[in-house]
Formats: C-alpha cells, structure tokens, sequence
C-alpha cells in the first residue's frame, strides 16, 4: 500500500471542542445502548490524561469498563429471573457440618461444570439440614456465572404445569422450562401428587434428560419416591433420570438450622 492509498483510507477525523464531544458521546451511546461509556468517559478521560494513556489505552479503559458494567447487569438479571425465594450464597454455608460434602467437593461444585455437562444434582435429608440453602446457593452460583436458572418447588411447578395444559399452553411452558441451564426443584417428596400432575412433571424430567441439569432436594428417601408419584413405575422412571451420572448428597438428619441457631447464640452470649 503507498501512502496515497493508505491517506485515502485513512478515516476522517471531526475536531470537537470538549462541550461538542460530550454531547457526541451522550448520542452515540444512547443510539448503542451503552449508559456506562456515557456515564464514565469524562472521568475516565481526565484519569488518561493524567496518565498519559494512549488514545487506544483509554479505548481499552473505556470498553473495559462498558463490558464490566454489562456482566454485572446480566448476573442481577439472572438471579432476578431465577425466582430464588431468597438470598443464599454458598459463601454463608458451612460444609464442614455434612461429611457427604467435604469443602474441595463444594468447590467443585460451586464451578457449575456438572451443569455444563447437563449433570443431575441430588441433595437427600432431613428438613433443616440445609438442603435449600445449598440448592439456591448452588443456583445463585450458576446465575453469577451468567446461566440461565429456575429455583421453583414441586408443588408450584405442578400446578403452573396443570394450569398451562388446561388453557392449551403446555408446549410453550415446557419449552421454556427446557430451555433453563440450570433447573433447582426443591421439595420433592413433600406433597403426594395425584396421576396427572406426576406425568407433567415426568415430562418436564424427560425433557431435561443428559441435556439440562436438574438439582433436586427431597426429604425422602429414593424409596419413598413411590409414595409421592402414586405410580411406581412412574417413581422408578424419575429416580432413574434423576440419578443417572448425578451427583448425590446426603445432607444428614442433624438440622443445619438448629446448630446454625444455637452457634449464633453462643457467640452473642460469649
């Protein structure tokens, strides 16, 4: 290339004053959907400057700061539309407490690459034994990362489900339940469910098999499945796709709550 093509390909450049270019930058950014560059590009420009940053060093602070500004809007809307029924971290939780889940195990976890894989997660125990906790901490992990999580119990996913098939719009729902990275169905075993509401359900599992990940939480054994899907061999379907390649832990019978409870105490009195 000789320099008279290389000046013709050159872009123009407008000289702006400082008042001109912001009102530049203000419209551009409105027209690109990008409020962080409008909001942050005067102060950023002060701190190049005094830095003495090339134009594409503050280019690079610029966008940096724009795409920072996005992830941390899309891990808010995430666990928003996650319908967690509260705020629980994995940060909060003590492992130590459950010898099924030893802390390298929880890490593991915590990096959500079962549910890249489309892995099923089963937390088995008591009630208060911290199974919720974990699942919507679990979750609440996934939805940091940027997945697309659902937290819903049993009972309430049944009824949406019987609800969508009585005014026809049972696809729509299913598919939208199948299209979740992550699916946290707490309460299993809680509530029996009659024929019909057991089936929809099944069908939200078969749509979900090695694809999508389901985290469980139950306070019955697999063996007491039966008493929950009234059909046995309904019951033994879903243990078999909830269990295959899962990661299964037994959280115990001690209440997590209780101790949680009686340790805060402890510390108050101490």
């Amino acid at each position: 290339m000789n320099a008279e093509t290389a000046l013709a390909s050159t872009p123009a450049v407008t000289a702006l004053g400082d008042q001109a270019a912001e009102a530049a930058i203000t419209t551009a950014c409105r027209s690109l959907f990008m409020p962080t560059i409008r909001d942050q590009a005067g102060v950023l420009a002060e701190a190049a400057a005094r830095e003495r940053l090339s134009h594409k060093a503050y280019l690079a602070e610029v966008l940096a700061a724009e795409c920072d500004d996005r992830d941390a809007r899309r891990r808010i809307r995430r666990i928003k539309e996650a319908k967690f029924p509260r705020t629980k971290h994995l940060a909060d939780f003590d492992p130590t407490v459950i010898e099924d889940l030893p802390p390298a195990r929880l890490a593991t976890l915590a990096t959500g690459a079962w549910i890249d894989a489309g892995e099923p997660l089963v937390l088995l125990g008591d009630s208060g034994t911290g199974k919720t906790h974990l699942l919507i901490g679990l979750g609440t992990a996934a939805a940091e990362q940027g997945r697309r999580v659902r937290y819903v119990t049993t009972a309430a996913l049944v009824n949406e489900l019987t609800e969508a098939a009585d005014s026809k719009q049972l696809s729509r729902v299913v598919g939208r339940y199948a299209r979740l990275d992550l699916l946290c169905l707490d309460e299993l075993g809680y509530v029996s469910l009659d024929s019909r509401g057991a089936e929809l359900l099944f069908q939200i599992i078969t749509e979900r098999e090695e694809r999508a990940s389901i985290a469980t939480a139950s306070n019955a054994s697999f063996s007491q499945w039966g008493a929950t899907f009234a059909d046995p061999r309904l019951a033994a379907a879903v243990v078999d796709r909830l269990t295959f390649n899962a990661h299964i832990i037994n959280t115990g019978t001690s209440s997590y709550r209780l101790r949680t409870t009686r340790a805060r105490e402890a510390t108050v009195t101490t």
